[in-house]
C-alpha cells in the first residue's frame, strides 16, 4: 500500500500534494515560466498573506457578514489566542493558505469590509456629519431643540435640555477674548445625536435640518 501524501501547497484554490502528478506537472510548467510570471505569483501570495493578517483585525460584525469558511473563521479566532511567536507564525501560515482558496469576489468583499472599518460606511459617515450639524445647532439655536424632538420623539428630552444648558455654559469664556471651550456636555450631545441618527431607519434619507423651521420652545 502506497504512503499517503500529506505535504503540499495550494495553487489558486487547488491543493497539490508534493510528489503527485499535478505537482510534477506544475514544476515542469514553472521551468518554462519567465521571471516576470514567477514574480507576479510571489507578489500575489504575499498580498494574500498580508490580507490574512489584516483580516484578523476585522470587527466581529463585519467578519460575520463575509461568510467565511468554518476553517478560516476558526483559524482567525484561534490566532487571537496564541501568544507564542512560533505558534502564531504557523497559524498565520495556515490562514495564508486558506486565503488562497477564496475566489475573487470573496477577496473583494474582504477588502471592502476592511475599508469600511477604516473609513466608516456611507451610512455611518452620513450620521457623523449630521450629528455634528445637529450638535452645533442645538447649542447655538433655541428653535433647534423643538425641531429635533419633532423628528426624534424618542429622545430623552430632560437629559438633552440639561446637556444643552451645560454646553452653553461651558462655551462662555471665563476671560474676555479667550477661545471658546468645549466640555463633556458638548461631546455627549454629539453622541446622542449620532446614536439616534444611526438607529433611525430613515437616517440615510433624512433631510438636512432647516434653519427656518417653525419656532419651538427653547430648552
Amino acid at each position: 500500500m502506497s504512503r499517503k501524501l500529506k505535504k503540499g501547497y495550494f495553487v489558486r484554490g487547488e491543493f497539490v500534494a508534493e510528489g503527485s502528478e499535478r505537482d510534477l506537472e506544475l514544476k515542469r510548467e514553472l521551468k518554462g515560466t519567465d521571471d516576470q510570471s514567477r514574480t507576479d505569483l510571489k507578489r500575489e501570495s504575499l498580498e494574500l498573506q498580508k490580507l490574512g493578517e489584516d483580516l484578523i483585525t476585522l470587527r466581529a460584525d463585519l467578519l460575520t457578514r463575509l461568510g467565511l469558511t468554518d476553517k478560516l473563521r476558526d483559524a482567525i479566532v484561534e490566532v487571537k489566542r496564541i501568544t507564542n511567536f512560533e505558534g502564531r507564525r504557523r497559524q498565520m501560515q495556515f490562514i495564508g493558505k486558506q486565503m488562497r482558496l477564496i475566489d475573487e469576489t470573496g477577496i473583494y468583499n474582504i477588502r471592502a469590509a476592511l475599508a469600511e472599518q477604516s473609513n466608516g460606511s456611507p451610512r455611518e459617515n452620513y450620521a457623523l456629519h449630521q450629528a455634528e450639524t445637529w450638535r452645533d445647532r442645538l447649542i447655538a439655536e433655541d428653535d433647534a431643540f423643538g425641531e429635533w424632538v419633532t423628528q426624534y420623539p424618542g429622545t430623552d428630552t430632560q437629559q438633552l435640555r440639561a446637556l444643552i444648558r451645560q454646553a452653553r455654559k461651558d462655551a462662555k469664556p471665563e476671560v474676555p477674548g479667550e477661545a471658546q471651550r468645549h466640555g463633556r456636555a458638548y461631546r455627549d450631545i454629539f453622541q446622542i445625536a449620532r446614536a439616534q441618527l444611526l438607529d433611525d431607519s430613515g437616517a440615510t434619507n433624512a433631510p438636512q435640518p432647516e434653519s427656518d423651521a417653525d419656532d419651538q420652545d427653547a430648552p
